[in-house]
């Protein structure tokens, strides 16, 4: 679905699947196989032409891929004992972050509208920062979304209280 540039709940999904899932495999296959499956309709049906050439994957693709991996170890280091509104506040701006450097380097790196130098990065970088006000804004709406309404179901339903992680 059509969303403004670099709102997507990708960020926080990685986060809240390394917090969340006892086999660390999972927190990284699942949100990827998400995006995957997400980028194949984006560019398929919604963005398609008329051609009849299947898009598996978009050019600097990996430099998304990247910060999403990145972000799930940042969630399986901050989240390794316990999560709490402070960890939980830390991986989201910690997200955006990341988003914003691995996503503008690629751009930088992969692109011809900057110089390949020191000056040409910081000129990406300073272009960027339009857009990053719409990362922030998902990465704290999406992440409270799914923490905080995992965390209202477990004191409702205690069989969905996590073993070995405890909200704090």
């Amino acid at each position: 679905m059509p969303h403004p540039p670099n709102f997507s709940p990708m960020a926080a999904i990685g986060l809240f699947g390394a917090a969340h899932f006892a086999k660390k495999w999972q927190a990284f296959f699942i949100p990827l196989i998400g995006i995957w499956i997400s980028d194949l309709v984006i560019n398929n049906y919604v963005y398609s032409s008329s051609s009849s050439n299947i898009v598996w994957f978009y050019s600097g693709f990996y430099w998304q891929y990247i910060s999403y991996i990145l972000i799930i170890f940042v969630g399986l280091f901050i989240f390794n004992r316990a999560i709490s509104l402070t960890k939980t506040v830390g991986g989201m701006i910690s997200s955006s972050g990341i988003f914003f450097l691995v996503s503008n380097f690629g751009v930088w790196a992969g692109g011809t509208m900057y110089p390949k130098n020191f000056g040409g990065l910081i000129t990406c970088y300073a272009a960027g920062v339009p857009f990053i006000h719409n990362t922030i804004i998902s990465d704290f709406l999406f992440t409270t979304v799914l923490f905080g309404t995992y965390y209202l179901l477990q004191v409702e339903y205690s069989s969905l209280k996590i073993k070995q992680l405890k909200y704090t």
